[in-house]
């Protein structure tokens, strides 16, 4: 018998049944959905971001993307004029079949190039940590922007979409939980000046960052 549970393939296949056994009671258990404000009712306390426009999204465009919860506006730095659009689309759970849309697959679907990609390391005031983002740099004829964004979830910021569904399911088991939110900011390159527009991006981050965690649950 000592010699059964040394073989390699009995002890994984005893591991993915562990993990099978574990997904399914988490899964199978009734969900607990935490309230949260809505985002409709965000503000941002800034001297220097006031909010330009509230965008409004159309039928179709909003039976796809499927969230319980959405923000889309656009702010100006009123020091130099620089916009900012600002989306945030919240999932209560993730059990029905509704999850965050990747960016980096919407967006060549809407006719953008991307350019380059990498990851983006932004200080948040009162944190210990930096949060880690995702930064796409995206094209559609003479036209550049910056794109930040990440997957935010108890208080979490996940760039990557692996990981943000691994800890989903780690959620789900000792949480009993599924709720998360995709975070993404767009800014314009002008004169080239990619450099500018990320620098934009990371101020407005830091800007709104705080404020916005509480409307989401933590």
């Amino acid at each position: 018998m000592k010699g059964f549970w040394q073989s390699k393939s009995v002890r994984v296949l005893s591991t993915v049944l562990i993990l099978q056994a574990a997904l399914f009671y988490g899964f199978s258990r009734a969900e607990h959905v935490p309230p949260h404000k809505s985002l409709m009712e965000f503000t941002l306390p800034s001297d220097t971001w006031k909010m330009s426009q509230e965008l409004e999204m159309d039928k179709e465009s909003l039976a796809v993307l499927n969230a319980d919860d959405i923000l889309s506006r656009v702010y100006v730095d009123e020091k130099d004029g620089q916009m900012a659009t600002l989306f945030v689309a919240y999932f209560s759970t993730q059990r029905t079949g509704k999850a965050p849309h990747s960016p980096k697959n919407c967006l060549p679907g809407s006719g953008w190039a991307q350019m380059r990609s990498g990851t983006e390391t932004i200080p948040i005031s009162g944190q210990a940590t930096p949060i880690t983002v995702n930064q796409y740099i995206i094209a559609r004829g003479d036209n550049e922007s910056v794109v930040l964004y990440w997957y935010q979830a108890r208080d979490r910021v996940v760039a990557s979409e692996y990981s943000a569904k691994i800890f989903t399911v780690t959620d789900s088991i000792r949480y009993n939980r599924s709720d998360t939110a995709l975070v993404r900011v767009v800014v314009g390159v002008s004169n080239g000046d990619r450099q500018k527009a990320i620098n934009t991006a990371t101020s407005f981050v830091q800007a709104f960052f705080n404020p916005l965690k509480s409307y989401l649950p933590a």
